[in-house]
């Protein structure tokens, strides 16, 4: 299957200035700016400045220096709002929902730093 980019999602919109957010760091490859419904005291959103679609979509077409780029950009914004524990933070969670049944909800490649309190579980135990 390919993958079809929606150039209008509000990702894509951010990205082009068109709408504002609350930057956390900018780099070459990544942006990263604080999730406008946080679910945890620290909610941070880190997408790629390419037109990717999902984490399947990032693996199989990013380059190199994109994939390093969104990697080096999550560990910077967990040190930038103290969650690793190089920062003196006690850790965090990374996130990224892929596709219908992951509940991706825009269809832009995206991670969630989480943290800033002690997470439930991510999922619940299933009951086999």
């Amino acid at each position: 299957m390919g993958y079809s980019y929606d150039d209008q999602n509000i990702f894509a919109r951010i990205l082009r200035g068109e709408i504002p957010c609350k930057k956390v760091l900018e780099t070459e490859h990544a942006l990263a700016f604080h999730d406008i419904q946080p679910q945890a005291p620290v909610h941070v959103l880190v997408i790629p400045k390419g037109p990717y679609v999902n984490a399947d979509h990032f693996g199989a077409a990013a380059s190199a220096a994109e994939a390093a780029g969104l990697a080096r950009a999550i560990a910077e914004v967990a040190r930038a709002t103290g969650l690793s524990e190089a920062a003196g933070g006690r850790g965090y969670r990374l996130l990224a929902n892929s596709g219908e049944h992951g509940r991706q909800d825009v269809p832009h490649y995206h991670v969630h730093v989480v943290g800033g309190e002690k997470l439930g579980r991510m999922l619940p135990k299933r009951q086999d």
